[in-house]
């Protein structure tokens, strides 16, 4: 199982916070408060802080603002860098009278900690007093999407739907905050029930469901622990342990959960589905697989299970039956649009295909009330399709619509990221990288596959992952997970180049934690002792090769490349979850480039033969060549199974998934193109590149 996220203790003058799932703090208060939560993380109303100390006098109050503020600028000049002194400084601009200055040190904190929810809600509120209402809801949305049951999120959602006349969402928001009001309400009368009878056992599910509710998972599994304890085959008490669990980051003791409920109840649906998705996720495809087919032969028609078991028969290869799935499911549930967009990503249809007539009828029928996420399936698939049958215009035309929906709700600084990307090449030179690295981590374990989405890294993947002493993790966390855990751990910790001012002993506690996270990733692992290397295919890591060869100097790097206009234009046509640049032409021509610039420092500041710069359209051309290039440089013995790499059955988790189950083919290469109106923001954006 992967290992819990370590919480760590950091201090900024003389604030003492606890830096978990964010770097969340309210000045003024003790711990990790905030101005909506109670010590426990749980929502509180506003109408509820009656345990606050009486107000100073305005000019007293003022004073001390004034004085806070200037003591954490203060600090901020001497540390430019440090990340929870400006989030601090950030949340007090934007509370008191002073969001232009707070947006830029909030959206440069929300970069390197996506999870605060605290901090896209300031961040929207300083948005929408300086005018910007549309990048303030997504802001808002943004936090109320991290915490469900954030009121104060939810209450400016509201508001700032109902202004900009989507009266819907507006509603919906309205709703979401009376039901919160009234969890809170049943919590009272349910703590009464069971003052009186404290083993009434339907009353302690009951409250655990209401914590549930409102995200206070500890006092959830709590209650179904002790209904679990007076009524030990309880299945609701059982389903709500492990679901709290789950939230809880107690991954293990939720799967142990689960399997006393199976052993009680092997007939159980539900039960089948919780634990086969939680391995699932947790990387333990095949035995998800078998509790998803069980789900299946229970409940043959309910369209979840089968879609549950296509997305992991599809991950090990088994593209076919995963087809076969996913149209069941859409045979069973034609209204649900996600199983359209993942049966069209794996195969193709054909003219034919009773199919492709039902995602027309979804496509025109405006009566429907789709979210613009379901829209945006429809024509993310509908773009699949033509562009397999060759109707490559009615392709694009759908590709410009899904994205435009998806960008309406996403937040991107592509400024900020261009700033991030220039002073990374500033503070990154050749001699500060060969300084540090001298004392790094010698182990040749890792390896980083870096580069732009849709570049052949799956592919240079694959073929790695069919050598015996190959362990591919895939798209993973770690490296980020490691350097949040040393910012909270580490006050010396700086952004951007961060390793220069902590000691050697932090350094190498930093590196063999990554080592300890990579391992902790191998499961079904055929081989005696531990893989002699291990991938992280996290894309994204090229911001931090610097910072990698620093820790890991005998790291390998392998960066995979491809034409830049059919990098981009593949991209365009893949609805990602997690690449927020993807969605505007314009936007993805100029990040591109902006990454493409960051590799050419990193080639100019390494030294020669430290990274590995691996062409899809030379893999294409000579697959052995390509192959034993690729294996040498990891320092690896050849093996010929790395040539039959579409024969792995290990699990593939990308939008290629489907690709690199068949022998190497030409028609990615020279991508078909729209006219040059329609690409004019991409090529812009590329300028030489295109």
């Amino acid at each position: 199982m992967l290992p819990c996220r370590i919480a760590g203790v950091g201090h900024v003058g003389n604030l003492s916070y606890k830096t978990e799932r964010t770097m969340a703090v309210w000045p003024g208060r003790q711990g990790p408060r905030d101005a909506f939560t109670g010590g426990n993380g749980a929502p509180m109303q506003e109408t509820q802080l009656s345990n606050n100390p009486p107000p100073e006098p305005a000019g007293q109050q003022d004073a001390h603002m004034h004085a806070l503020m200037k003591y954490y600028e203060d600090v901020l000049t001497k540390s430019p860098d440090h990340l929870e002194t400006m989030f601090i400084l950030g949340t007090l601009y934007a509370r008191h009278g002073s969001p232009e200055r707070a947006i830029p040190m909030l959206r440069r904190v929300l970069a390197h900690n996506p999870e605060n929810a605290e901090g896209f809600h300031t961040l929207g509120r300083a948005l929408r007093e300086t005018g910007h209402m549309r990048e303030a809801t997504a802001a808002f949305r943004q936090a109320a999407t991290l915490r469900p049951y954030y009121r104060a999120a939810l209450v400016d959602l509201g508001d700032a739907l109902a202004k900009s006349g989507d009266q819907t969402g507006a509603v919906g928001c309205y709703q979401r905050i009376l039901a919160l009001d009234g969890h809170n309400r049943e919590i009272t009368r349910y703590r009464d029930i069971l003052a009186a009878n404290p083993r009434d056992v339907a009353t302690l599910i009951d409250l655990g469901r209401t914590f549930r509710a409102i995200g206070r998972h500890g006092e959830a599994a709590g209650r179904f622990e002790l209904a679990l304890r007076y009524a030990p085959d309880n299945i609701e008490a059982a389903m709500g342990l492990g679901a709290a669990l789950t939230e809880l980051g107690r991954v293990n003791d939720a799967v142990a959960c689960y399997q006393t409920l199976l052993a009680r109840h092997p007939d159980c649906y539900t039960g089948h589905m919780k634990l086969g998705r939680l391995l699932h996720q947790h990387r333990h495809v095949n035995e998800a697989i078998s509790h998803f087919e069980k789900a299946c032969a229970l409940k043959p028609d309910e369209a979840p299970a089968q879609a549950a078991l296509a997305a992991a028969l599809q991950e090990i290869g088994r593209i076919g039956e995963a087809a076969a799935c996913f149209r069941r499911a859409i045979s069973l549930a034609p209204e649900c649009t996600r199983y359209y967009q993942c049966l069209t990503r794996i195969t193709r249809l054909a003219a034919d295909d009773p199919v492709l007539p039902a995602l027309r009828r979804l496509d025109a029928d405006t009566t429907l009330p789709l979210s613009d996420q379901e829209r945006a399936d429809i024509h993310f698939a509908l773009g699949k399709a033509l562009s397999d049958m060759g109707e490559h215009q009615q392709s694009f035309a759908h590709l410009l619509k899904g994205n435009a929906l998806h960008r309406r709700h996403i937040t991107y600084d592509e400024g900020r990221m261009d700033v991030g990307m220039r002073r990374t090449r500033d503070l990154f030179t050749a001699g500060e990288i060969e300084r540090l690295s001298r004392d790094g981590d010698p182990s040749p374990q890792p390896v980083f596959i870096v580069g732009m989405p849709r570049s052949g890294s799956t592919l240079v993947e694959q073929i790695l992952a069919s050598h015996p002493g190959v362990y591919a993790a895939g798209e993973v966390s770690t490296l980020l997970d490691t350097f949040r855990d040393a910012a909270a751990r580490f006050p010396a910790w700086r952004t951007v180049s961060p390793l220069g001012k902590l000691t050697h002993e932090e350094r190498r506690f930093i590196a063999s934690d990554y080592l300890r996270r990579l391992n902790a990733l191998v499961t079904d692992w055929p081989g005696q002792g531990a893989p002699l290397r291990i991938t992280n295919k996290t894309l994204g890591n090229y911001l931090y090769i610097g910072m990698i060869r620093q820790l890991w100097p005998n790291a390998r790097i392998i960066h995979t490349m491809r034409d830049p206009v059919d990098t981009c234009l593949s991209c365009f046509a893949t609805p990602f979850n997690a690449q927020e640049f993807t969605f505007d032409l314009g936007e993805l021509g100029r990040r591109y480039r902006q990454y493409h610039d960051l590799m050419a420092h990193w080639r100019h500041v390494l030294p020669q033969g430290a990274m590995l710069d691996v062409r899809y359209e030379d893999v294409v051309d000579d697959l052995e060549v390509s192959a034993r290039r690729i294996i040498a440089y990891c320092g690896l013995p050849w093996d010929d199974a790395c040539l039959d790499f579409y024969r792995s059955t290990r699990p593939v988790r990308t939008s290629s998934v489907e690709q690199v189950r068949n022998p190497i083919y030409r028609t990615a290469i020279g991508r078909w193109r729209p006219d040059a109106a329609t690409l004019r923001p991409l090529l812009e954006g590329l300028g030489d590149l295109a």
